[in-house]
């Protein structure tokens, strides 16, 4: 792993240890990471250099979230470094480790361990993989939907009616675009009666749990009963009993299991007055956290990329808003976004660099999110945060999701709310969406200036990379089409554009992406973004689905010198609802499938100089595109099981 050079001899050093004790934080008697922070906050209100707190080697096992404000920050211009010892790998976890393994049913080879009574996951760490969950996958065609709940007639069902602990079930549908989650109430009759709200939001809108656009596998998870496979697991809160099915070659005396205790690891964020700033970590790894909002009454109905459905709602009839109506138009203005494992709002000069995000149970890095989404309760106003030369890997949802979604995210209250001057560099994103399938590795929503480059996207089951938000709904003038579907009933329609602008994705490497669902591609936008660009990627294999994707409502893209190949449609537009799209500028880029429905001259739009290749003859210049995407001087952070 590559770490910055040593801080001059000026600097403060805080040592940190995971044995650390008392309040020294020498070299000779270093403390606990909370020790270290009431240390920092005696010495930075006159910095004349950077404090650096070094984490030496170990598991840093987090009690609660590690809470950053200004009185955290450093002052003068100078920073407060949070960074690993000379050759240290330090681990910040906010899990438990599972020892003392038993056999719990040899025929079954279900073994069992003791956790603390009362503590409960959606994730299991196996060997730094996400584990699976104890399920089982039915066919659609079995259940008859209605307000209440699920029908079945099938025998070879039956024994559902006799589960235990029937109320930890879910219903999971993966759809076209959304992963949905519904819990179940109780089970009798041959029938599931759902708990509410989660089953009526799930079941009005678009791409709907039982409607989908595109039906992808239903499962009902979460029972002892469900234990069938080899590396699934069950929960038993009550008892506290974990129970798991190892892989083949897993010894249970010496395999890694890491139980998630904690919904976040770390919180950066202060007031818009006072912002947490100039913060830096460098060499740690952030894991272990699962977030726990689906397993609630509001389950997960999933909208799009991390935004969620919840709440009570004037719902129509069951079976008269699976493809859209106006009561769904009243719950959109008021989507809520899932919250991070690392969240960064009300923040300013901030740098991850150097890390690696494994094994999270969320979006791993949430930047300028909703309020709702960061634990202080204060969204938004994130500026000059950096995520560079890191991983983010092996969890169970997306990687970096920057900006809000909601009304003060694109057109904000107090100017100080503006997501604004955003760089994710010469990273390394992949195998995400384990149990959150519509996620991408970045996404920027609602931002003033970001820069998405030199990252390498491999192994996703939904799109690579996303710009935008809103559908156009939100953008200056509004949407006939939704005017028609009525959501100016509960919104304004905006006469001023919103905050996004001057968002680029330039020399990504995205590959393998598309993986599980459809309606996406390897780069995918929303909404106006005057100013954006996208420019040298490289995509590669997706799954027979877009290479470029303009979706409703986006406008003022330009488009130049990137590769596509083994992709379906190189460069596509979704029109339907969207007839505020167009002026892009489609030029020179390169493609192995050259079918495209962006025409020149149309809408505005510029299209030229684009090349379809055959055969592998690329031209020089898309070589030279191919050699030079993804990250650069840098070296991939080790990957180290059970971390």
């Amino acid at each position: 792993m590559a770490f910055p050079a040593p801080a001059s001899a000026a600097a403060h050093t805080v040592y940190v240890s995971p044995s650390g004790t008392g309040s020294d934080c020498s070299s000779a008697q270093p403390c606990s990471l909370t020790a270290a922070q009431t240390a920092v906050r005696s010495l930075n209100d006159a910095m004349s250099d950077d404090i650096v707190v070094q984490l030496a080697d170990g598991v840093y096992r987090l009690a609660q979230p590690l809470r950053l404000t200004a009185e955290d920050s450093g002052s003068g211009g100078h920073t407060v470094v949070w960074r690993a010892a000379p050759s240290a790998r330090p681990v910040i976890t906010g899990a438990r480790a599972v020892t003392g393994w038993s056999v719990a049913d040899a025929g079954k080879n279900i073994w069992k361990a003791d956790v603390p009574a009362g503590l409960d996951a959606r994730q299991l760490y196996v060997d730094g993989a996400v584990a699976t969950r104890a399920r089982t996958q039915v066919n659609r065609a079995d259940f008859t939907a209605s307000s209440a709940g699920m029908r079945f007639s099938s025998g070879a069902l039956s024994y559902l009616n006799n589960l235990a602990d029937q109320s930890r079930v879910e219903v999971e549908s993966v759809n076209s675009f959304t992963d949905r989650y519904s819990p179940v109430q109780s089970i009798g009759g041959n029938f599931l009666t759902m708990q509410q709200p989660a089953w009526n939001n799930n079941n009005f809108g678009y791409d709907t749990l039982m409607r989908p656009h595109r039906a992808g596998p239903l499962y009902l998870s979460n029972a002892y009963e469900f234990l069938d496979s080899p590396g699934e697991w069950y929960l038993n809160p009550t008892a506290g009993t974990l129970y798991y099915i190892p892989l083949a070659g897993q010894n249970m005396s010496s395999v890694s299991v890491e139980l998630p205790r904690l919904q976040s690891l770390v919180n950066v964020g202060g007031t818009y007055g006072e912002p947490a700033h100039h913060l830096t970590f460098s060499g740690i790894t952030f894991t272990g956290t699962s977030w726990l909002g689906p397993s609630s009454n509001q389950g997960y109905a999933d909208q799009q990329t991390g935004a969620y459905m919840a709440g009570d709602w004037s719902w129509p009839s069951f079976d008269s808003c699976h493809n859209g109506c106006t009561q769904f138009e009243a719950a959109r203005p008021h989507w809520r976004q899932m919250p991070a494992a690392v969240q960064v709002s009300a923040a300013n000069t901030v740098t991850f660099t150097d890390s690696r995000f494994v094994n999270l149970g969320q979006t791993a890095i949430g930047i300028g999110n909703d309020a709702g989404a960061h634990t202080s309760g204060v969204g938004l106003g994130a500026d000059d945060i950096t995520v560079t030369r890191s991983e983010i890997a092996r969890s169970s949802a997306g990687g970096i999701l920057v900006g809000g979604v909601r009304a003060d995210a694109h057109h904000p209250s107090d100017q100080r709310m503006v997501n604004r001057d955003i760089t994710i560099s010469n990273n390394r994103i992949h195998d995400l969406g384990a149990d959150h399938r519509g996620v991408v590795s970045v996404l920027t929503t609602y931002v003033t200036n970001s820069t998405v480059a030199q990252n390498e996207v491999y192994n996703m089951p939904y799109s690579g990379m996303s710009i935008g938000f809103g559908w156009g709904a939100n953008d200056a003038g509004g949407s006939n089409h939704y005017a028609q579907r009525g959501l100016y009933n509960y919104q304004p329609r905006y006469t001023t554009p919103t905050t996004a602008s001057n968002n680029r994705l330039i020399g990504n490497y995205i590959h393998d992406v598309m993986q599980q669902m459809n309606d996406g591609g390897c780069i995918y936008t929303l909404g106006w973004n005057p100013g954006a660009q996208i420019s040298r990627n490289h995509c590669l294999r997706t799954n027979g689905y877009f290479g470029l994707y303009f979706d409703e409502g986006s406008k003022y893209y330009k488009a130049d010198n990137n590769v596509f190949a083994n992709t379906g449609t190189w460069a596509t537009a979704n029109y339907w609802g969207g007839e505020n799209m167009g002026n892009w500028t489609l030029t020179n880029n390169w493609s192995t499938n050259g079918s495209t429905n962006v025409i020149n001259g149309d809408r505005g739009n510029v299209v030229s100089g684009n090349v379809t290749v055959t055969n592998g003859n690329w031209p020089s210049g898309a070589q030279d595109v191919m050699a030079s995407a993804g990250p650069k001087d840098t070296t991939p952070p080790p990957t180290t099981a059970g971390q």
